[in-house]
């Protein structure tokens, strides 16, 4: 959290956003509404521990339908998400 004036080490060694969720990781699956890089834009921003996004595809009725899968190894920052996640899953909506 570079705005607070600490430097997180995960992030100055490129740790922080991994390319596979280990299994010891919290995970929770929610529906896509806006794009991956607004969810890691606010990870960045708000967190501090290591995490994975990656999309999950589900069949429905309609056919295909995109998931978000997300992982933390900090598990009190999967609830802080999870609370959160009505404010930053929001669609973009242009007129």
């Amino acid at each position: 959290m570079l705005e607070h004036g600490e430097v997180n080490p995960l992030n100055v060694f490129g740790l922080r956003k991994l390319d596979h969720c280990p299994p010891h990781f919290q995970q929770y699956v929610f529906d896509l509404k806006t794009n991956i890089k607004d969810i890691t834009d606010w990870i960045h921003k708000n967190l501090s521990g290591r995490f994975y996004v990656g999309e999950v595809y589900q069949k429905d009725a309609n056919g295909h339908h995109i998931m978000c899968m997300i992982g933390f190894e900090r598990h009190d920052e999967v609830s802080y998400f999870i609370l959160m996640l009505d404010t930053i899953n929001v669609p973009h909506i242009f007129f």
